[in-house]
């Protein structure tokens, strides 16, 4: 008789603990969006400025050019006044305000006041010259003078100029305005007058004026020192002064150099140059002329003339 088996037991399962229920995160509710300032109202246009009444032509010019002067800073104080004086000529004409007697009194006056005038610049022979001119474009003398110190030292003619070399040249004179450029053209014309002329500074315009670096002031400052030729060499003084003073008025450096060769007296055609741009630099200053210590004062009819101050 068979026997039935009963069925395995189920293995005793230990109770468990009760889980606490989890909850759902709370959603956040989006902030309130805050209320916009109200626009500001639109401004009301500015009415247009009134238009002022044209000024006289030369009182125009002279009162610009002195607010221009005003507000230029020191480097461009020259360029404001040439550009002030050159308006106050064409102002008046173009022509010069003086008659032959007065331009024979004021030259006898600059004359007798500097009777042997001499050019600033340092050299020892037309070769030093030449050089020392075509550094100073856009430089002061007494800073040319400062570079051709050694450079002069180290050579003093065309043939030694110009083994020294383009780097060396430029080494000597790096503390004066466009070194660079100046060192190109005086290692060029060096060369050029070495090879075609033997070293020697050609006492001719066209000749002078190929040269790399030299222009029409440069030929004629040569000219006139080193070959006593009654050149007139108009640099950024004298043609302040020629229109500044309405002696010889002109639009370009040519056209004032033109003006003053017709009207300078030739006993004063050697000398017109140096005394010219003397009293520029020193006395008829660019941003302010010092009228009190002017030895043509009296003679003067510039409309910038003020014998007021100090």
């Amino acid at each position: 008789m068979s026997q039935e088996s009963d069925p395995p037991e189920k293995p005793d399962v230990p109770p468990q603990p009760d889980r606490p229920a989890t909850k759902a995160p709370a959603r956040r509710r989006p902030a309130a969006a805050k209320p916009r300032p109200p626009a500001a109202p639109a401004r009301a246009a500015k009415p247009p400025a009134p238009v002022k009444a044209a000024k006289p032509a030369a009182a125009a010019a002279h009162t610009a050019g002195k607010t221009a002067g005003a507000a230029a800073p020191p480097r461009r104080a020259g360029a404001a006044a040439n550009a002030r004086a050159a308006a106050t000529a064409a102002a008046h004409g173009g022509l010069s305000a003086y008659s032959p007697p007065e331009i024979e009194a004021i030259f006898a006056r600059l004359a007798a006041h500097n009777p042997e005038p001499k050019s600033d610049l340092h050299y020892s022979n037309a070769f030093t010259l030449l050089v020392a001119v075509v550094l100073s474009a856009q430089a002061t003398d007494a800073g040319v003078n400062k570079a051709t110190r050694t450079l002069f030292a180290l050579a003093d003619n065309a043939a030694a100029m110009a083994a020294l070399g383009e780097e060396r040249i430029r080494h000597e004179i790096r503390t004066i305005g466009l070194y660079r450029n100046k060192a190109k053209n005086v290692a060029a014309l060096s060369q050029i007058l070495a090879e075609r002329y033997g070293g020697a500074v050609p006492a001719d315009r066209e000749a002078l004026e190929a040269l790399p670096g030299v222009g029409r002031k440069t030929a004629n400052v040569v000219l006139n020192i080193a070959f006593g030729q009654p050149t007139i060499a108009v640099d950024t003084h004298i043609f302040r002064v020629a229109n500044r003073l309405l002696l010889a008025p002109g639009k370009t450096p040519e056209a004032v150099e033109t003006a003053l060769e017709k009207i300078v007296p030739p006993r004063y055609r050697m000398g017109a140059h140096h005394w010219l741009i003397l009293h520029g630099r020193y006395t008829c200053l660019a941003r302010k002329p010092r009228c009190n210590n002017c030895v043509i004062a009296d003679l003067c009819k510039s409309p910038e003339k003020d014998l007021t101050g100090t």
